[in-house]
């Protein structure tokens, strides 16, 4: 019955679209920014086989195109670098929408779950350190965030409801505190506007915002299903309904916040977020386009000592090491053994943004990563372990380094003493005189201290696979 609901809603929205004279998406609104130096969609609806004008302010040359037969139409047009405000004016039979105060800046896209959604306000009982500096300071026409509202649907819609609203004291407190944190830092190095659509809903699964082809073409039909019971929950409700309608508009790129739901699921997460992944490039048809996305920090789950959530991390590194174009924002320094929603959210924001300036903008000079592990070997009674990522050395701002644990073939793993030897860490354990195995922060809850010398912290590993 619900599926139903859902069809005959679509049917009566798309014989709207067709006999009215002109709609443009939601996203196409007053204070939009679009990408600058690139080539943009313009697109909406109108009456069937209707010529359409479109007028923007960079291009003295007016455009006209004519709708299809279902009165859908589509122009690609060239957007000049950031500068000074545009207008663009679209009209149609007797329908003309002007849109006004546009800037050509940086786009990002902003996704996942509830540590995405978590804005600078914070949720009850639940801060976000440093919000109330952030929201007194937060004015900044070149910030601007277009959020999204919630909805599901079991096919890929064509609009969506949402608005646009500018960086400043009354507007801010609700911004995604991380994406915020990141739009701010890039706004503040590029100097050019920066614009996030975000859309995001606390509490759901991968699969909820991977498309419904992916899912088809990579996993069998029994892999995947409503885990949670919600229609929130449902593979691709929210794909269909808060992402299919934005993957007409130019991006540069997207940052990720999930993994939590997925927790209990950890052994399938990386083939389902490499999916995601694939699936979100292919629908917007812009190549591989960056996606950085922040490992999910500690919190107590099912027991502080256990290590359901380790494994999800180590799923969502192997994105980072197989998937080209990806990168992981480490927080296994910042995390709250009580809350699933660490307050330390401005410093992941950042560390988004290094990704982003290496790797896209330019500064080779920025690090981006903590150190990855890559090899140990054992010498004596003694591991030492090698990372990538270090390459001026590691460092430890305590006495003692630690979350360290060595096994031999028993398969017991006893706490371990860690060395620094410049980019490489001597491992030792008195209980373990034949080592084997080596890990590091294999558990729900921990604070990480090791670091490379840039501060950037070390993901969780372990030298195994069983």
């Amino acid at each position: 019955m619900k599926n139903n609901i859902v069809l005959i809603i679509s049917f009566f929205a798309f014989n709207l679209i067709v006999s009215q004279d002109l709609k443009l998406p939601a996203i196409f609104s007053d204070n939009m920014i679009l990408q600058q130096d690139s080539v943009v969609s313009i697109w909406g609806w109108s009456k069937s086989n209707s010529q359409v004008s479109i007028n923007i302010s960079w291009n003295k040359k007016p455009f006209k195109i004519k709708s299809n037969s279902e009165g859908k139409w589509l122009l690609k047009v060239n957007t000049p670098k950031s500068g000074k405000s545009h207008q663009i004016t679209v009209q149609s039979n007797n329908k003309r929408v002007v849109i006004a105060n546009v800037l050509m800046g940086e786009v990002w896209i902003a996704s996942g779950q509830s540590n995405m959604q978590m804005s600078l306000n914070g949720y009850r009982n639940e801060p976000v350190f440093g919000a109330n500096d952030a929201i007194a300071n937060s004015y900044n026409s070149e910030i601007r965030f277009f959020t999204v509202e919630r909805n599901v649907s079991n096919i890929p819609l064509e609009n969506l409801e949402g608005k646009w609203s500018i960086s400043n004291q009354e507007n801010s407190p609700y911004f995604s505190a991380v994406a915020y944190s990141f739009a701010k830092y890039l706004n503040n190095v590029l100097k050019v506007p920066v614009a996030i659509i975000h859309s995001s809903w606390g509490g759901t699964p991968a699969e909820a915002w991977s498309d419904s082809k992916s899912l088809e073409l990579d996993f069998e039909k029994s892999e995947i299903k409503n885990h949670g019971g919600t229609p929130q929950h449902e593979p691709s409700s929210l794909y269909n309904a808060m992402i299919h309608p934005l993957t007409n508009y130019g991006i540069k790129g997207a940052i990720w916040y999930q993994g939590e739901s997925n927790v209990p699921r950890a052994s399938s997460y990386t083939k389902l977020k490499n999916s995601l992944i694939e699936g979100w490039r292919r629908e917007w048809n812009q190549g591989s386009f960056p996606f950085y996305f922040v490992q999910i920090s500690p919190y107590k789950y099912d027991g502080n000592d256990k290590s359901s959530s380790a494994f999800l991390r180590e799923a969502q590194l192997n994105t980072m090491l197989n998937i080209s174009n990806t990168g992981m924002a480490v927080s296994l320094d910042v995390g709250d053994a009580n809350s699933i929603h660490p307050p330390r959210k401005f410093i992941l924001g950042k560390r988004l943004a290094y990704w982003a300036l290496n790797k896209d903008y330019g500064f080779s000079s920025v690090n981006f990563s903590g150190p990855v592990y890559k090899s140990f070997e054992i010498k004596e009674n003694k591991v030492l372990v090698k990372f990538d990522f270090a390459e001026n050395g590691l460092h430890c701002p305590d006495d003692v380094i630690n979350n360290f644990e060595l096994a031999s073939e028993d398969r017991i793993f006893y706490p371990a003493n860690a060395k620094i030897i410049w980019n490489q860490l001597e491992v030792q354990s008195d209980q373990v005189k034949n080592p084997v195995y080596v890990r590091y922060g294999w558990k729900n809850y921990l604070t990480g201290n090791l670091y490379n010398v840039k501060g950037l912290p070390a993901s969780s590993f372990r030298s195994y696979n069983w």
